[in-house]
């Protein structure tokens, strides 16, 4: 209604205006005659107007400038095959700073593909004065030179390694810091990426990240985005957090080229974007086989391993398109896969067991650093591969040659992998437990102190405790320490429940026990043949530092160790244990305990401590009895 009274205003305001000077013709003519349509406009109206307000049919035609018109050096410049072609047609023609410009590019892209560095030669080619005139060119007419070409234009000469003092070169650039809110994101976004690791072009590149942070919102293509994230580590962090938010918008247009990009990068800067991870995997899943080439499932294994991101669907979806190009891959795709997923903590059988008959077929083609990574990643997984002779035979060939060789810290991991393995040798084990080889580990961070100081342990222990024969010195007892870890919860509740378990005869129960084999027992219990708990204080204890008492076990008593497994005890997705764990409770069954064993899945869904101590007692009998059956 509004529209159709402003209509019919602007009309009345046009025949108003024209009725003075017209009034004396008007009045002798028939009223039929004197149509509105026909009346003249008034002198003070403007005549410019493309139309009237009520005229809704008619549009305005905003007139662009058109594109320059296509020469003969255009085509001689777009047909070219050698660099010599591009020089003679600007001889022959010449052109504008648009078309020298468009016609370098072009020289400098035929430069390269005749396999010419122009750091070798670049002294001859760049004193041809044809070139000169062409670069001359650009520098006199640089304001005609549009954006796309003049970005393009800077990558050239940097390509060229034209000295950062050359007048053509500091031409474009100056004109490209003047232009830079003109920029599109696309071409800042190249500015950034050809930029970044060129310490005489940091003006243009901060010019455009700043830019690119006041404007982020533009940002429309996913290749745009991956570029930027990939050179992360020149931005501010409110900028990658932007980044980020516009990545998980746009993810669904991301190819998995981007993808790849973006995660890689995203692991290199240490940065856990979880919705972005969450988002690139959904994604990934939606592709073609076709596109999941084996380069790139590496990298995205990479990537999670580094950031620690578990996606099972992506993971067996890996595996799958892996396992028919196993023989395809070299030993270091192999060792490089394997750790990324035992990082991962995540054992797929068929793929594992790919990796060790892909290590039996071409165990020639493997350095020993790739053995020693494939032996410590099946270490850490606890995995066994089916022809576990022929894959062993072929690792202790190497290991017997190049073992003592290895640096100290690389040689302890691979001994203590073994050792996991049960694979570990008196011959690899005593020269670890020898004073000048535990001197060589000591310094560096305590947390790294410490770490190899229980490996030590272990691998003594294992010496003694499977090698019972070997005489391997004396066990390192100064390299025991107290442990300082906080208690999780179901360790605390575990030790107080077998508290509630004793009831009063508080001394026949230890907790906490720091063993001599770099173990920590939850707790400890000696039970008579009716399962009864005894003290424990006068007896014998060879697995404590101080031995115990002076008692020997009563016929017929047991000794019980508690163990509690926490959630990071166990493989992804998986309640199979890790090597290390694997490794404990067989050495504690070796040192005379019987084993009950408490994993967090069953522990935590008890929830009144009468429920708690039938648990322990039902385990205690079970455990009890199957040592018995034995």
């Amino acid at each position: 209604m509004a529209s159709r009274l402003l209509c019919r205003y602007a009309r009345l305001l046009c025949r108003s205006s024209s009725q003075a000077p017209a009034a004396s013709a008007a009045s002798h003519l028939p009223s039929l005659v004197a149509d509105p349509g026909e009346v003249q406009r008034a002198k003070g109206w403007p005549w410019v107007t493309e139309r009237l307000m009520c005229d809704r049919t008619k549009v305005a035609v905003q007139e662009f400038p058109l594109l320059p018109p296509h020469t003969e050096l255009d085509d001689l410049v777009e047909k070219a095959k050698m660099p010599e072609d591009v020089l003679l047609a600007w001889a022959e023609h010449k052109g504008n700073g648009h078309q020298a410009a468009k016609a370098l590019m072009k020289w400098t892209r035929l430069v390269l593909k005749t396999q010419v560095k122009f750091k070798e030669q670049s002294q001859e080619l760049m004193k041809d004065p044809r070139l000169q005139n062409m670069m001359k060119t650009i520098s006199q007419q640089v304001s005609t030179v549009w954006n796309s070409t003049l970005v393009s234009v800077l990558q050239t000469l940097w390509i060229m390694r034209v000295p950062a003092t050359d007048a053509v070169l500091n031409s474009v650039q100056t004109e490209v810091l003047w232009r830079i809110r003109r920029l599109s994101q696309k071409q800042l976004s190249y500015l950034v990426d050809w930029g970044t690791y060129r310490k005489d072009q940091q003006a243009v590149v901060n010019s455009a990240l700043k830019q690119i942070e006041l404007r982020w919102t533009e940002i429309a293509e996913a290749k745009t985005v991956s570029t930027l994230i990939s050179k992360g580590e020149c931005m501010s962090p409110t900028l990658m957090d932007k980044l980020e938010d516009k990545a998980l918008e746009l993810a669904e247009s991301f190819s998995t080229n981007d993808i790849r990009k973006v995660c890689v990068s995203l692991a290199s800067q240490g940065r856990r974007s979880v919705p972005l991870l969450r988002a690139l995997s959904y994604h990934l899943l939606q592709k073609p086989s076709s596109e999941l080439t084996p380069p790139l499932i590496l990298d995205m294994a990479f990537a999670y391993g580094k950031l620690n991101f578990n996606h099972s669907q992506v993971f067996q979806r890996m595996a799958a398109e892996l396992l028919p190009r196993l023989p395809e891959l070299s030993p270091t795709d192999v060792t490089r896969c394997a750790k990324s997923l035992g990082f991962l903590k995540w054992l797929h059988i068929p793929l594992f067991e790919g990796f060790a008959e892909h290590y039996i077929s071409n165990h020639q083609k493997y350095s020993v650093l790739h053995l020693c990574n494939l032996v410590m990643t099946f270490a850490r997984l606890g995995f066994q591969p089916r022809k576990g002779e022929d894959f062993y035979s072929k690792v202790h060939l190497v290991l017997e040659k190049s073992l003592s060789g290895l640096e100290p810290f690389l040689q302890t991991d691979v001994v203590w992998s073994l050792c996991i393995l049960e694979q570990a040798k008196p011959q690899y084990i005593i020269p670890l437990t020898q004073p000048n080889h535990i001197t060589k580990l000591s310094g560096g961070p305590p947390i790294r102190e410490e770490n190899y100081k229980l490996k030590l342990l272990h691998i003594a222990a294992t010496l003694h405790l499977e090698h019972p024969g070997s005489s391997g010195g004396q066990f390192p007892l100064d390299l025991l320490s107290a442990s300082k870890s906080t208690l999780t919860v179901l360790q605390s509740t575990l030790r107080e429940a077998l508290q509630s378990l004793v009831g009063e005869k508080m001394e026949a129960l230890r907790t906490g026990v720091t063993t001599v084999y770099g173990w920590t027992i939850e707790g400890e219990l000696v039970v008579d043949c009716d399962n009864k708990p005894v003290g424990l204080t006068k007896l014998e204890a060879p697995h404590l530092p101080s031995g115990g008492g002076n008692q020997a076990l009563p016929a017929g008593a047991r000794r019980i160790a508690f163990l509690a497994w926490d959630f990071p005890n166990f493989g992804s997705k998986s309640r199979d244990l890790l090597g290390r764990f694997v490794m404990m409770k067989r050495h504690l069954q070796l040192a005379g305990f019987i084993a009950v064993e408490v994993p967090y899945y069953e522990w935590l869904e008890l929830q009144t401590e009468w429920q708690k101590l039938a648990y322990l007692k039902d385990k205690m009998g079970k455990a009890v009895a199957e040592d018995m059956a034995k």
